[in-house]
């Protein structure tokens, strides 16, 4: 928030504030992410009384809310939580948000900031919605999850398969396993794990809808690039 004076030198003429608008779903992304266990600090270059307004204002405990940060002030802050044993994700869009963008475990940068934020993340927001951030967790989780699905029934599939390849019928049933039948279970367990991976298309953030901000994502579009650390349940998210 700054105060414009107007008619200088004086007498004053009059005096304009000018605030930034917070965004409109920064409240709801503040409450899903604190309701999921992950803490939330706001890192800001503004005064003390700006930043504790805006964090007020989201829902951000003025316990964590630092003002009067530089870019080695973020980055500081990273690694003291880091040192802590915090897997950290920073959110950010502006110039000086890059450092400690790419300090963080996991750096989240909205698709509307500068580009040097943007190739120092690791996840871009194609909208410029801080719901995004939860929604990115939640597709990451469940990726994660497909992936281990899919290595369990691609090792149940081989295990079962191989005897039988190895020619165990033989003994009781003089039966091999044709090449071309070995070829034809082989690639059935490849196109399993692929039909299984594509489910993940059916998958809808929990909450977007009723924000009202940002719809789910389809098939048709997916509006986050994924890249998430498996241990993310333990993060420490800046905004």
């Amino acid at each position: 928030f700054a105060i414009i004076t107007p008619g200088a030198p004086p007498p004053v003429c009059g005096l304009v504030g000018v605030a930034d608008a917070v965004k409109a779903d920064a409240k709801a992304a503040v409450e899903a992410l604190s309701a999921s266990g992950i803490e939330v600090w706001m890192c800001s270059g503004d005064n003390e009384r700006t930043a504790r307004a805006v964090g007020a204002q989201v829902g951000i405990a003025t316990d964590r809310v630092l003002a009067g940060l530089k870019p080695q002030g973020k980055v500081a802050h990273v690694k003291a939580l880091q040192a802590a044993g915090k897997v950290v994700a920073m959110v950010g869009d502006g110039i000086n948000d890059a450092p400690a963008l790419s300090q963080a475990d996991l750096g989240i940068a909205l698709g509307a900031g500068t580009d040097i934020a943007i190739d120092s993340a690791k996840i871009v927001l194609m909208r410029n919605s801080l719901m995004g951030v939860y929604a990115a967790l939640q597709i990451s989780k469940a990726t994660f999850k497909r992936i281990k699905l899919n290595f369990v029934w691609a090792f149940g599939f081989n295990l079962v398969s191989l005897p039988f390849a190895a020619g165990v019928l033989w003994p009781l049933f003089h039966v091999l396993l044709p090449p071309e039948l070995a070829a034809l279970v082989m690639a059935s367990s490849s196109v399993c794990v692929i039909m299984s991976s594509l489910l993940l298309r059916n998958f809808k953030p929990v909450g977007m809808q009723s924000v009202g901000l940002v719809e789910a994502p389809t098939s048709e579009h997916v509006p986050l690039a994924i890249a998430m650390a498996p241990t993310a349940d333990k993060a420490a998210l800046h905004a």
